[in-house]
């Protein structure tokens, strides 16, 4: 009996070790999926809204595009039974695509209003925003050397991105809806999840068309304030036309990428692993547009780089000795020197039992 009881734990240990690769390369093609189309999504926009390019300026709108995009496919997807289609709560929705449509547009705000250096900052303080955040709402706590890690990973992209540093009210104002509601939502997409035990595509597939619908509606209005340019006075070639295409396309996979990342991490690890892209960025840009990299640049790209795996293995070890923590409690042994004090105090409870 002990020797078949030995063999099925051993098959066990394998088929956990099996689930445990499977899981571990989906989490990397997620990640990776997550960079490459975000890298992508980039250089694209780049090309759509430069002067050198398309000049298509209509930020708000373009993002428009790509929720359209996205609700299309889901619901191409739902038809032909390769996704399946959950009741979400309206109420939900509505104020999930509230929180990040206001990311969105505030988001764009700070970029016109603020300057380059001060914008990355308010990017970067995104990271201890979710924090602050995921403490207050879900009493989320963060061991040490995570803390640590996550402040050499600021510091390394601060280093590398942060340039000229201009503060105006205006500027400040939407920095801040735009660092509160951007990291609200990223909150919003795992806890809505774990709430409704729903997919990560099966939420973007609901989210999407209400996004997609609002901000069709408010996107020229908001374009037009931030730019002073109408959209229908922009005349579409066929190379503005295949560059719109290639983003949104691009788009859908960032969109799905992310609400999987979140749902299976959470908005911390998302946002400072999440900063790898802006060293692929700075990369590319020097190997693909002659960007140029300085010392400065290449130090701060090391120290983020370092960051961001110092992160992985701190909240590995968190994990770990959680775990430890968790299995010492459950299984706690039961020693010899307790078996009479067991045997006295049950002595004890039928003598008294007789004698009432």
């Amino acid at each position: 009996m002990n020797s078949i009881k030995s063999m099925s734990d051993k098959s066990d240990r394998k088929d956990d070790k099996k689930d445990d690769k499977k899981g571990g390369v989906s989490n990397v093609g997620a990640w990776a999926m997550n960079i490459i189309s975000s890298v992508g999504i980039i250089m694209a926009n780049k090309q759509v809204m430069s002067v050198g390019g398309y000049n298509y300026r209509f930020a708000t709108t373009l993002t428009a595009f790509h929720f359209t995009v996205t609700a299309a496919v889901g619901y191409i997807s739902s038809s032909l039974g390769y996704s399946v289609s959950k009741h979400l709560p309206f109420r939900d929705l509505f104020l999930f695509s509230l929180v990040s449509n206001t990311s969105i547009v505030s988001m764009n705000l700070s970029l016109m209003l603020n300057s380059v250096g001060f914008y990355q900052i308010a990017k970067l303080s995104m990271i201890p925003t979710v924090c602050i955040l995921e403490w207050i709402l879900h009493n989320k706590t963060y061991t040490r050397e995570v803390k640590m890690s996550v402040f050499v990973v600021m510091i390394g992209v601060g280093v590398c991105t942060v340039t000229d540093v201009n503060v105006n009210f205006k500027g400040f104002t939407a920095a801040v809806v735009a660092v509160i509601s951007t990291s609200l939502q990223q909150i919003y997409i795992g806890a809505l999840q774990k709430k409704h035990n729903c997919g990560s595509f099966e939420l973007l597939s609901k989210t999407a068309p209400i996004q997609a619908a609002s901000l069709i509606v408010i996107g020229p209005f908001v374009d037009y304030i931030l730019i002073g340019e109408v959209l229908l006075n922009y005349t579409y070639t066929a190379g503005a036309i295949f560059f719109i295409l290639l983003s949104c396309t691009l788009a859908v996979f960032c969109n799905i990428s992310q609400y999987l990342c979140i749902g299976r991490f959470s908005a911390v690890t998302f946002q400072v692993l999440g900063h790898m892209k802006t060293v692929c960025v700075l990369t590319l840009g020097w190997i693909l547009f002659d960007s140029i990299l300085t010392g400065k640049n290449l130090m701060g790209m090391f120290m983020a780089v370092v960051g961001m795996i110092t992160y992985s293995w701190a909240v590995e070890h968190a994990k770990t000795q959680a775990a430890k923590s968790a299995t010492i409690k459950v299984k706690e042994p039961l020693r010899e020197d307790d078996v009479p004090l067991l045997r006295s105090d049950a002595d004890l409870e039928y003598g008294k039992a007789d004698k009432e």
